[in-house]
């Protein structure tokens, strides 16, 4: 069965100028791909070097209704930003996406506490990751609109030790180019107002998954990731998060991993197909037999656009995933409707 090394913890992922390969259970105190030397084989100007770091966040919540997915986008030659949430009873869907020209700030290189808001007309994103406190937290409040309701979200993702193991990974594009995930399932609480409802989310009932990317992406790049968190068929709180990238490598680290009520399982490299298109069956894989699942779509959200220096491509259905998954143990977690996403994004930068 599959198994990968899980390092001894470091402050950073890159040492004396030269970016460290591998996979952690804890976070790094900070995260800074401008500090390695000659990411290129020329020279070029550190504000250069900073332009071709692509960075994010994504916040992924549901619970027995409600399935709420936000991210935070720095392409550096614009940002992008978009909030989803879907009523699974009603099938219902709130959305908001935004487009901003340049970059104007950074995401924070750490996670110990350290915050960034985003403000434009009718909008307002925070997110504070504050692992010192074994919590990060996450504010939205949007204004009413022509075609869309106001909505108010308040969260919490529980990061405690005992009941959360992270995975931090840095995985290799080429010799000193490198793209670094970090990634975590935890319980959440918070509240969501929107269309005159005041929701509570309980957090024995309510799962995130939250994850943190930074990365010397290839000027095209292109990546497909699925997602899934709940309950298990035994009422374990449950998550993955798989992906199939343009890193090297991928047998011996990558940044695949499964979470059974907080334990941490590191998955193989895996094949993501939908060859009906994204809106038609996906099949997840490996080789090793660890992952075997199918992810069926029920709504598709698509969000593109085509400026002058860059192309975006960005799918994200939601839908159910079926199938299964081993643990470290060898133990078979079955699958049976559990709600998620996929996503396929393509980018031109």
């Amino acid at each position: 069965m599959y198994t990968r090394e899980i390092q001894e913890p470091r402050a950073a992922p890159i040492e004396n100028g030269i970016p460290l390969i591998g996979t952690w259970m804890q976070a790094f105190g900070r995260v800074d791909l401008l500090d390695i030397h000659r990411p290129y084989k020329w020279p070029i100007p550190r504000w250069l070097a900073d332009i071709r770091i692509k960075e994010w966040e994504a916040f992924t919540v549901q619970d027995d209704i409600f399935f709420l997915h936000t991210a935070l986008f720095n392409m550096k030659y614009f940002r992008s930003i978009q909030v989803v949430l879907y009523d699974k009873e009603k099938k219902e869907l709130t959305r908001f996406a935004k487009f901003l020209p340049f970059s104007g700030w950074h995401l924070p290189k750490s996670l110990a506490n350290a915050s960034i808001e985003s403000r434009s007309y009718g909008f307002f994103f925070r997110i504070h990751g504050w692992l010192d406190a074994h919590s990060i937290r996450v504010d939205i409040d949007i204004k009413a609109a022509k075609k869309r309701p106001a909505f108010t979200a308040h969260l919490t993702y529980d990061m405690a030790k005992k009941t959360v193991t992270p995975m931090a990974v840095n995985l290799p594009f080429s010799e000193r180019r490198c793209l670094y995930a970090y990634k975590a399932v935890s319980p959440v609480r918070g509240d969501l107002v929107f269309n005159g409802r005041y929701v509570t989310l309980n957090p024995a009932k309510t799962t995130g998954v939250f994850q943190d990317f930074k990365g010397f992406y290839p000027h095209r790049m292109f990546s497909a990731w699925c997602t899934g968190m709940g309950n298990d068929s035994g009422g374990r709180r449950t998550g993955f998060s798989l992906a199939e990238n343009q890193t090297r490598e991928t047998y011996r680290n990558n940044e695949n991993a499964l979470w059974v009520d907080g334990k941490l399982t590191p998955l193989p490299p895996v094949r993501i197909t939908a060859p009906h298109g994204v809106e038609s069956d996906w099949i997840i894989q490996d080789l090793e037999g660890m992952v075997d699942m199918t992810f069926t779509p029920e709504k598709n959200i698509r969000m593109a656009a085509n400026l002058l220096v860059a192309r975006v491509s960005y799918d994200t259905p939601l839908g159910c995933f079926n199938g299964m998954l081993l643990d470290r143990n060898g133990g078979q977690i079955s699958i049976k409707n559990m709600w998620g996403m996929g996503e396929k994004l393509y980018i031109r930068v």
